[in-house]
């Protein structure tokens, strides 16, 4: 195996050095991405939208508040590229092209037409003196200079508050639906919390899957980057015949596969996270419907016991007339019984009165 000098005298490329000291090649190194160390050399701040897609004519906005644009410089590919996130969604992702321009359409907004990503961008300032330091420097066609004035644009969202109805006590009239209403009420309350929860969790899934599509696109740039290097190191120790070991600059080489292969790792170990959280909001899902069907079974005994707690009410109702019935006939029944005690009460009295005359 052929060892090799790697030179590092460019911050775009490295020349190879044979043991004896010639240069074999020079190349450049160039990723697929914008290095985050990298500085913008004009930013501000301002509302994203996106023209749309299906009738052209109206604007979708793309963010919530105010958000952070910038401008950077590839010196890799020598182009200017227009960036902008939104947490850790880009956004905006646009390279800067001779026939672009940015044009001021109203006091403040601005727009302009990406031909590669086949859409409109416009961006809404929150005042007329922003829009103009944009249009000052973002002539798409020339480049940008570092003495540009960032701009700021941040507004407040009001908080929100949700007013929650009291829920409503059972009766003590009807213990066994009461008891039973209590236990649907309670189902009820778990079932909502956890379609609060389903709804947050399904949010956050959404947002992971096209989190872990972006980075599954970025390993696979990793990956070629690593094997570009490694098939270029085995081209060079197969070319160079002379080639002498000089293992500082090589071991710089090495970290820097080394590094890219940490990368995909810690990338990988993301995925495993996030595939965690998806079975955690299934296991969720699982149990949402377990208490929907218990739920469900609540509602049929609640309707058992109506009809049971119907059916008594209409027995007390007929036992209650039966009892009224029955006092009525003890009560003539009785006047009866006083009327005849009156008449034999007199005819005792009428013969007491015969015996004493006689």
């Amino acid at each position: 195996m052929w060892e090799f000098l790697v030179e590092w005298n460019h911050p775009h490329g490295f020349h190879v050095l044979l043991s004896s000291g010639i240069k074999l090649a020079v190349f450049s190194l160039s990723f697929c991405f914008l290095p985050s160390r990298e500085q913008p050399i004009f930013s501000t701040r301002a509302h994203v939208f996106q023209i749309d897609p299906n009738t052209k004519k109206n604007w979708v906005p793309t963010s919530k508040h105010a958000v952070t644009v910038s401008y950077f410089y590839d010196s890799t590919r020598n182009v200017y590229r227009i960036i902008s996130l939104d947490g850790s969604k880009a956004i905006i992702n646009s390279t800067i092209t001779p026939n672009m321009t940015f044009t001021k359409t109203s006091q403040k907004f601005g727009q302009w037409a990406d031909s590669r990503a086949n859409t409109v961008y416009g961006l809404g300032f929150s005042s007329e003196h922003h829009l103009s330091k944009e249009s000052a420097g973002g002539d798409l066609q020339s480049p940008l200079t570092p003495e540009s004035i960032n701009g700021t644009d941040d507004e407040r969202t009001p908080d929100v508050t949700q007013n929650s109805e009291p829920r409503p006590e059972p009766t003590q009239n009807a213990l066994p639906f009461s008891h039973s209403s209590a236990i649907s009420k309670h189902w009820e309350a778990e079932l909502a919390t956890l379609k609060g929860n389903n709804a947050k969790l399904t949010a956050a899934l959404l947002e992971s899957t096209a989190n872990v599509k972006q980075w599954k696109q970025q390993l696979a740039a990793y990956q070629e980057e690593a094997e570009r290097l490694h098939k270029r190191v085995t081209e060079l120790e197969c070319v160079s015949s002379q080639a002498n070991a000089v293992h500082s600059h090589k071991t710089e080489l090495n970290q820097t596969i080394q590094e890219l292969e940490e990368t995909l790792k810690v990338k990988e170990e993301e995925i495993e996270r996030l595939k965690q959280e998806i079975d955690n909001a299934r296991e969720l899902q699982e149990q949402r419907d377990s208490l929907t069907q218990k739920l469900q079974e609540v509602e049929i005994r609640n309707k058992d016991l109506e009809g049971q707690l119907s059916d008594l009410e209409q027995r007390l109702e007929k036992s209650q007339n039966e009892q009224e019935a029955f006092r009525n006939n003890l009560k003539t029944l009785l006047e009866i019984l006083d009327g005849k005690i009156f008449e034999l009460t007199e005819l005792r009295d009428n013969l007491a009165k015969l015996l004493e005359r006689s």
